[in-house]
Parts: C-alpha cells; structure tokens; sequence
C-alpha cells in the first residue's frame, strides 16, 4: 500500500493527557507530542489520570489500557461519562477483545504497542482535526442526512434511528455520515481509512472493527446486516432503503 501521498495541515496546538505507567514510553510520546506544539501533562496510573483530567481539562487523552490502579477501560468509562474527551487507547496486548472493548466505551481510536511515535502523532492530529470540526454545531454548516430509516444532524452531532437516539462515538458518527453521504456505493477500507480517518496508511482492522461496532447500533441483526453490507474482494456498501419503513 502507498504511504503518504497528502500530508493534511497538523491541528492547532491542544491539551493532551499522556496516561502510561512505562516512564520510557511516556517520555517518548510527551516529547513528540510537545515538538508538534502541544501542551502535555502525564499520570502514570488510574487514579492519577482522572486527577489530571479534572484539573488540566484536557482536548484529547492518550491511554495506556493496562495501567495500576484503576485500569485503562475503566478510566475511559469514567472520563467518557463526563464528557466526551477524544480518547486513542494504548494497548500492548494486539488483542481484538481489548479494542473492542475500549471502542465500545467511546475510544476514537487505538494503537497497538510497539508503535511509531510518529504515526501517534499523526493520529492524535487527525482525531483533534475531527473533533474540533465537530465542535462549532452553531455554525449553519451541514444539512441533515437521512436513510434507512436513520437521521443523522452533523450541527448537533445527533444521530436517531426509527425514534431512537443512537450513541456514537466521534468516529462512528463519521463513518455512518459518510456512508449516508454515498448510499450505494462501495468503499474500500483504505478509501474509508483515507476519507473518514484522514489517514494514507495504517491498520485497516481499525475500519473493521468500527463498522463492527456501527453495525451494533443500527443494525437490526448484526450478524446479517442489511444496511452495511460486505462487498467482497471491495469493502462495505451502505444500503440507504434497506430499513426504511422497519419501525
């Protein structure tokens, strides 16, 4: 796969939280956060990390998932019941479960050790770019997108299904208001990874495991959808009339 082929402007300077207990690792990531311009704090542990996000209010939260304490998962629960802070999630076990788990409590993203200090960056100004766009839902810009029985309102960043208002984290609001945008089309997961993510490389099980977690919340039956179908050999087409008239 080709790398970089844009390099998008980096995001505004923004308050990072680095939560790791591994000194070596938060000191790496701290430096290269703080060259790219950000103002960064560090906590080495659960009980820490809640602290310093209560009292620095950060813009993102960078979070090692096995941590002392109180362990990673938890931390994302409780700063994501506060507010929606974008979260990248740190974890040394590549395991699936774990992602999973942390994108289910909100996480907008993931990155599996040993990682490039370098593309965590990248990845924390991709987030922070989308986020912020995110923010500003008085300023007039986006019209509502509706089908398959879905209404998604980019102004105030809601997303109703049939009646039901649907919880979706930062990315999984992305990912169903492009496919909204493009009904019937096909994508590829590095055309997804490239036009939701902003990224040119990566790891595509991160589009996997979002359209899992999107399928959960708005398909009626996860294990046959209807509205996100698998294009073989492709990617994922999204299917704008398949619910319609299901409630």
């Amino acid at each position: 796969m080709s790398t970089a082929t844009r390099t998008p402007p980096p995001a505004p300077p923004a308050r990072v939280l680095v939560v790791d207990d591994d000194p070596t690792v938060a000191e790496v990531v701290t430096g290269y956060l703080t060259r790219a311009g950000h103002s960064v704090h560090h906590a080495a542990d659960g009980p820490a990390a809640l602290d310093a996000a209560a009292l620095h209010d950060p813009d993102l939260v960078v979070l090692d998932l096995m941590l002392p304490g109180i362990d990673g998962l938890e931390v994302c629960r409780r700063l994501r019941a506060e507010r929606p802070v974008p979260v990248i999630m740190l974890t040394a076990r590549g395991d699936e479960d774990d992602r999973i788990a942390g994108l289910e409590l909100g996480a907008d993203d993931y990155v599996t050790k040993p990682f490039s200090p370098r593309e965590l960056v990248l990845r924390v100004e991709s987030v922070l770019r989308r986020s912020r766009a995110a923010a500003p839902a008085a300023s007039g810009a986006g019209a509502p997108l509706t089908g398959a029985g879905i209404r998604l309102d980019p102004q105030t960043r809601r997303a109703v299904r049939d009646g039901r208002e649907l919880t979706l984290t930062l990315r999984e609001f992305d990912l169903l208001a492009h496919f909204l945008t493009h009904p019937g089309r096909a994508h590829g997961r590095e055309e997804l990874m490239r036009d939701v993510w902003g990224w040119e490389f990566g790891d595509l099980s991160t589009v996997t495991v979002h359209v899992r977690r999107l399928r959960a919340k708005i398909e009626d039956d996860p294990a046959a959808p209807r509205l996100i179908q698998t294009v073989w050999g492709v990617g994922y087409r999204f299917e704008a009339g398949a619910g319609e008239g299901s409630a």
